[in-house]
């Protein structure tokens, strides 16, 4: 399989499993709703009005700005995932970029379209394609649903900062576009200098 033909599969595949799932919690869950998979693996959906992790970014304007800036990095990771391709980069590296294309591809999908393909009910799940639906574009809100609460607890007194505060470890609710970007920059970070060649050969000199 050569490597352009990897990446594109890479990006189809994610992105249609991110897609299939979203709109699956999004059509089958009420907000808010949880089912409990393991104790330590949950499905909760929510929706994400800004960046990761729950954070917002400046009200409505921030929010178009965001999704602006979203397009416009994408515009620039397929300008660099084409150019890993026509030199030959490591597979690990194309893999890397491509998922993380597929990750920003699939939140930006959600904040432009989500907003004026689905209502927006209380208490039940959404319905696709509705005629209810009165959104916008550019101001739809990102689906979440993966969340893995492998531990709470209070810290110890030693620990820096917030020893003795309760604490949660993973307290954030993710989608798989998220769990792209990450998986994507930690293969870029194991193979970092095969992504960045030119950089260490200059660090080096």
């Amino acid at each position: 399989m050569s490597k352009k033909t990897l990446a594109i599969l890479t990006v189809l595949i994610a992105l249609i499993l991110d897609q299939i799932i979203k709109i699956y919690v999004k059509t089958h869950f009420y907000l808010g709703e949880e089912v409990v998979v393991f104790d330590w693996f949950r499905i909760h959906f929510t929706e994400n009005n800004g960046m990761a992790m729950g954070f917002e970014f400046g009200g409505k304007l921030g929010k178009l700005f965001l999704t602006l800036f979203r397009i416009v990095a994408v515009t620039a990771i397929v300008y660099w995932l084409v150019n890993l391709i026509k030199t030959k980069t490591h597979t690990a590296v194309i893999t890397a970029v491509a998922l993380i294309l597929s990750g920003a591809i699939g939140n930006i999908l959600d904040s432009v379209f989500y907003g004026v393909i689905f209502n927006s009910p209380q208490h039940t799940p959404a319905t696709l394609f509705s005629d209810e639906a009165n959104g916008q574009f550019f101001f739809g809100k990102v689906v979440d649903m993966f969340y893995f609460p492998i531990w709470q607890g209070n810290l110890p007194e030693w620990f820096p900062f917030i020893g003795g505060d309760p604490f949660k470890f993973f307290q954030y609710i993710f989608n798989p576009a998220d769990a792209y970007i990450s998986i994507g920059v930690a293969l870029l970070f194991i193979f970092n200098k095969q992504a960045f060649p030119k950089e260490e050969k200059m660090a080096n000199a």
